[in-house]
């Protein structure tokens, strides 16, 4: 791959200014608080469900509760993954009956990912509502499904990888298009 197969979409200034723009958004969404739980798909959705958090706190004085799910075991193509697939840690902060939970992720593609965390999320209880908010929205959706709250949209082609670095897993901040880099990390969800 040449180094002009690679176009930085947000350096870490657009980043936050994305985040606090959803952080915003996500109040609006919910008519503020009252009820309201960030959940992240593990591995990036975690920490940007932290950073929500944080910006809403930030904004309104109120601690909003956050939570983690790991999708592995309710994927469709688990079988193809191999035999000892790596599972992340799930904790959510309690039961989410009644509450307005919003499934925080990096980057929605096919929709799959988020379809696994809405099975996931039927064994912790019926939340009154389910919103669904990504730094990236890179098109290419296999199912209905549509994210209520976008950081940023961006057309890639199906040999395309969006990447999405962040601070605290990869030491940097930065979303990038990567051109026939296939899905890569950032871009099955």
């Amino acid at each position: 791959m040449t180094r002009t197969d690679r176009s930085v979409m947000m350096d870490a200034r657009a980043l936050a200014r994305a985040l606090q723009r959803m952080a915003v958004e996500v109040l609006e969404l919910n008519h503020g608080t009252e009820n309201l739980v960030l959940i992240g798909i593990q591995r990036r959705g975690v920490e940007l469900a932290e950073r929500l958090g944080k910006l809403i706190e930030k904004d309104e004085g109120v601690e909003v509760p956050r939570g983690a799910i790991d999708i592995t075991l309710y994927r469709d193509d688990l079988a193809t993954i191999g035999p000892k697939p790596v599972i992340g840690e799930t904790h959510l902060p309690g039961d989410l009956t009644g509450k307005h939970a919003v499934i925080v992720d990096d980057v929605l593609y096919t929709g799959r990912t988020v379809r696994a965390a809405l099975d996931e999320l039927a064994d912790f209880g019926r939340p009154r509502r389910i919103s669904l908010c990504v730094l990236v929205d890179r098109g290419g959706r296999e199912l209905p499904i549509q994210a209520d709250i976008v950081g940023k949209q961006v057309k890639c082609g199906p040999g395309d990888r969006v990447d999405v670095l962040i601070e605290e897993v990869d030491g940097r901040e930065e979303v990038s298009l990567v051109k026939g880099g296939g899905p890569g990390s950032g871009g099955t969800s």
